[in-house]
C-alpha cells in the first residue's frame, strides 16, 4: 500500500460569544468583505483555551474568565485547518468599546493596520450573509447557537444556585 504524506492539520482556536437577544459577537476582518470570530493561532506549547483566550483578548480586548467558557470541541473547518471553539455568553455590551491590539502590515503600503477594524452583535441568522461560506457552516450547520445560549443560560443558574 502507498502511504502519502499528509500535511498536519493548522489550528485556528476562537470563542463563540453570544448574549440573551441572540445575538453574535462578530469582528470585521480589516481590508474584507467579511466578519469573523475573534480567533487565531495557538503558540508553541500553549492550549486551545488559553490561545482562544489570548486571540480573543488581543482582537477584540475582551478579557475573559475561562471558567465560564464551554468547550465546543475541534471542528472541520478548511482543507487543511480546524477551528477549537469555545463558547461564552456576555451580555450585550457596546462594541464601540471594543478595540483590536493585533495587527498585520500590509504588503503593498508598509502601512500597519488592526487585524479587526469594527464590531458588532448580530442575530444568529444573519450569520450566514455575514460571514464566509466555512464559516457559516460552522456556526449554523455544525453548532447549533441557539442552543449554545440555552446551554450558557442553564449554566449560569446553576452556578447561581449551588
Amino acid at each position: 500500500m502507498i502511504e502519502f504524506f499528509q500535511p498536519p492539520r493548522r489550528l485556528s482556536c476562537g470563542i463563540v460569544i453570544v448574549n440573551d437577544a441572540r445575538e453574535l459577537l462578530l469582528c470585521h476582518v480589516t481590508g474584507h468583505d467579511h466578519w469573523d470570530l475573534p480567533k487565531g493561532g495557538a503558540m508553541d506549547g500553549e492550549t486551545a483555551l488559553r490561545a482562544a483566550l489570548r486571540e480573543t483578548r488581543e482582537e477584540c480586548g475582551l478579557e475573559l474568565d475561562a471558567e465560564t467558557l464551554v468547550d465546543l470541541g475541534r471542528l472541520p473547518y478548511r482543507a487543511r485547518k480546524d477551528l477549537h471553539l469555545f463558547g461564552a455568553r456576555l451580555p450585550r455590551l457596546d462594541p464601540r468599546t471594543l478595540h483590536c491590539d493585533s495587527r498585520f502590515t500590509d504588503g503593498d503600503s508598509g502601512q500597519r493596520w488592526p487585524e479587526m477594524d469594527d464590531f458588532g452583535w448580530f442575530p444568529f441568522a444573519q450569520v450566514p450573509q455575514l460571514c464566509t461560506r466555512k464559516l457559516s457552516a460552522v456556526l449554523c450547520e455544525r453548532l447549533d447557537l441557539a442552543a449554545l445560549l440555552v446551554q450558557l443560560q442553564q449554566r449560569t443558574e446553576q452556578a447561581l444556585a449551588a
